[in-house]
């Protein structure tokens, strides 16, 4: 099935003060998948890493200009297009500061966009439907440009596209309630003109979005009401132009989306494959009113893949680029990465598994997906009947209860019988779409479990957070119910698969864990690999001595000479200050199952600038000893590599070191006046510094590196020679 994985910030939005706006116009892929540029809605164009959430560049235009549509990049020319004013063609390289000192052109009539795509030139859409190629534009800016459109005909969406280097321009255009395609093709010139069928009296496509394939173009447009369509025109033997004259488009309906109550307002569908398209600002179907959310669907099978909430106001904005979905809500621009397998109908009902051959041959001659769409108890041959046949045949026959009936069933039945029933409705074959029963399970689950404190089950809700098909947003009262239980095996289980746990939960789990007692924590039972994992590290031996990953037990020259106090005490006096807070370093501060889970914090996805607020709620004694425990796995990984085994899931040095700075930043100076945490802040603040050494050196190394790569190879010379390289 298709996946929605954890998603991160870019960058924090300013939106319009009615908040009807995001305040991006456009999003566009620049150099390559990990680079993109973001046009706000008025003055400006910046550069971002994505997977590094920071800006690499931004350019403005002056006071008073704004830019009419959203910038490109010219992959060929290493150049970025934009226009202001609708007639001032703008184009600049990355290293040019000021854009009003780049090239600019005014052309003779309102620009609507500009489009590139890799391996193409840009193009530039007027806004009465010419098209032109940009360079033939720039060498005659003031060149006339014809009208296309009718005088009430208004162009509503475009894009570009590149089929077997052919380009087209698409744009759809409304003109009194009809609404119109058009396919222009560059080179040679030619442009064919397409009525789309009407829909309800009154409504408009909300957004458009279009992909080719096997060289038939394919237009999916969403409605208010919800129903998705797809057009499919062919590029193959397009012939000329045929004036005035509108052909009528056929349209087939893909998906019926549940809108509830009314019509969409904000939403956007986008097409991820030739069988899955994103669509947000539609309601999950599980979920109440009110909740906006970014859902896979695939369309062959008309089955909810995924679904993950998103917090704040939906505008209706979604752009997709190398498997990530990039949306706008409330004040973030959020990067949603996800994933989509080849749709198959095993896939569809989640059913695919990687079964063995023998298995394969077996079940070749028994005809189960009669049991999967239509539940028909088809009898298998004598022959191909086996022990575990026999035993699935008389479990299907048993009666057994719908979804809707144990759910009824939950609010009132003893909690024995509760867990037999879900049980066995999770493992019965019937369930064609597990993720909107798994969710209305949990929630009637833990509803009764807040109103009857006699009932709880564990076990049950166990399996099904192990399902995957649950998150925080589906059930959010699920993990503060188990650490009201002190279930916490249940706790490391919702950390370790809900992909959008809330910081706020977080900290919620962090300050439980940290201040219960760890006879309490003992007395649970926890996932095996990180009971193993802890049991190692607190076991292992210390690491050789001397310099590794960046840091040793004795301070070198350079830190002794850095750490020196005020009252002017001697470096040695100094460095055997230190070593009793560092040997006390290399024992454990909390006990084993309470590490466990506290790594489980220590692993979570967490924004910096949500969790800081929350983090200053811990006190002074808690985050002391969440440093203590801190400082203590830093020094087991940085002398013995053999902690971080690639089998276990185990917090990495990287996430150590952040969970030190976010701590010392919510409480640096309540820390500096305890007088028990003077050697600790001594100690982190070498840690620190030794990290930033390595990260230097690994720097120093990587230029030097590129400097090989740059040196041209020079030709061999005789049999032997040898070859000297100064690095500086």
């Amino acid at each position: 099935m298709a996946a929605l994985y954890e998603g991160y910030t870019l960058y924090g939005l300013v939106p319009a003060p009615n908040l009807a706006d995001s305040g991006i116009q456009g999003i566009e892929q620049e150099r390559d998948s990990d680079h993109v540029l973001v046009t706000d809605s008025t003055r400006s164009v910046t550069l971002y890493k994505v997977s590094d959430q920071k800006p690499l560049g931004s350019w403005t235009v002056k006071q008073g200009q704004t830019l009419s549509c959203s910038a490109v990049y010219n992959l060929q020319t290493k150049e970025y297009v934009a226009v202001s004013d609708s007639k001032v063609i703008r184009v600049w390289k990355e290293e040019d500061v000021l854009l009003d000192k780049a090239f600019k052109a005014t052309v003779s009539s309102n620009v609507w966009r500009v489009h590139c795509v890799s391996g193409g030139e840009p193009v530039v859409l007027f806004q009465r439907g010419a098209v032109r190629l940009l360079e033939s534009l720039l060498a005659a800016p003031q060149q006339p440009v014809e009208d296309i459109l009718a005088p009430e005909e208004t162009i509503r969406w475009s894009t570009h596209i590149v089929v077997d280097t052919q380009q087209f321009v698409i744009f759809t255009t409304e003109q009194r309630g009809d609404h119109f395609l058009y396919l222009q093709r560059l080179n040679p010139n030619t442009l064919q003109r397409y009525r789309l069928e009407r829909e309800e009296p009154g409504l408009c496509p909300l957004s458009f979005s279009a992909s080719c394939r096997e060289k038939r173009i394919s237009l999916l447009y969403l409605y208010p009401n919800g129903r998705v369509y797809q057009s499919v025109v062919s590029v193959r033997g397009l012939g000329a132009d045929e004036g005035a004259q509108a052909l009528p488009l056929p349209r087939s309906l893909q998906l019926d989306l549940p809108v509830g109550e009314g019509l969409l307002g904000a939403a956007s569908a986008v097409v991820l494959d030739e069988a899955h398209v994103a669509v947000v600002g539609v309601p999950h179907p599980s979920a109440g009113a009110g909740k906006d959310f970014l859902c896979i669907w695939n369309t062959n099978f008309q089955t909810l893949q995924a679904g993950k909430e998103m917090a704040g106001k939906i505008y209706g904005q979604l752009w997709n680029f190398s498997s990530k979905l990039f949306i706008p809500h409330g004040k973030t621009l959020s990067v949603i990465p996800y994933d989509c397998p080849k749709s198959s109908l095993a896939a569809a009902l989640g059913k695919l598994k990687q079964a063995k051959t023998e298995e394969c041959k077996a079940a070749a001659s028994v005809p189960s997906w009669n049991n999967i769409l239509h539940g028909e108890k088809a009898q298998p041959p004598r022959t191909a009947e086996t022990r575990k046949t026999r035993t699935n045949r008389k479990i299907q026959s048993s009666p057994s209860l719908t979804v809707d009936q144990v759910l009824e069933l939950i609010k009132t039945a003893p909690v024995e019988e509760v867990q037999k029933e879900v049980e066995g409705l999770l493992s019965r074959a019937e369930i064609q779409d597990l993720q909107p029963s798994a969710g209305q399970l949990a929630s009637a689950l833990v509803c009764r479990s807040l109103a009857d404190p006699a009932f709880y089950t564990s076990s049950t809700l166990a399996q099904l957070v192990h399902t995957q098909c649950l998150c925080h947003s589906v059930c959010p009262e699920l993990l503060l119910l188990a650490l009201e239980r002190k279930d916490y095996f249940l706790c490391q289980l919702c950390l370790q698969l809900f992909p959008d746990i809330p910081e706020a939960i977080t900290c919620a789990c962090l300050k439980a864990f940290i201040s219960m007692p760890d006879g309490d924590a003992e007395m649970e039972s926890l996932e095996p690999d990180s009971v193993s994992f802890m049991e190692t590290l607190i076991s292992s031996g210390r690491g050789q001595d001397g310099l590794q990953n960046g840091f040793g037990d004795a301070p070198s020259e350079e830190e002794r000479s850095d750490t020196v106090s005020g009252d002017g005490a001697a470096p040695k006096a100094r460095t055997e200050d230190q070593t009793p807070s560092i040997q006390s370093g290399q024992i454990c501060p909390v006990g084993l199952h309470k590490a466990i889970l506290l790594n489980e914090i220590l692993q979570t996805a967490y924004s910096e600038s949500f969790l800081l607020p929350h983090l200053k709620d811990l006190s002074s004694q808690q985050v002391t000893l969440f440093l203590q425990y801190l400082q203590f796995l830093y020094l087991r990984y940085v002398q013995d590599d053999a902690t971080q085994t690639p089998g276990f899931r185990s917090p990495t040095l990287t996430q150590l070191m952040d969970w030190v700075c976010l701590l010392l930043d919510a409480h640096f100076t309540v820390l500096v006046m305890t007088p028990e945490a003077k050697g600790l802040l001594r100690n982190l603040h070498t840690f620190v510094k030794s990290q930033v050494r390595l990260v230097s050196e690994l720097g120093k190394i990587e230029g030097s590196l590129q400097e090989l790569n740059k040196m041209k190879t020079t030709q061999e010379v005789g049999q032997y020679s040898i070859e000297i390289i100064e690095l500086f």
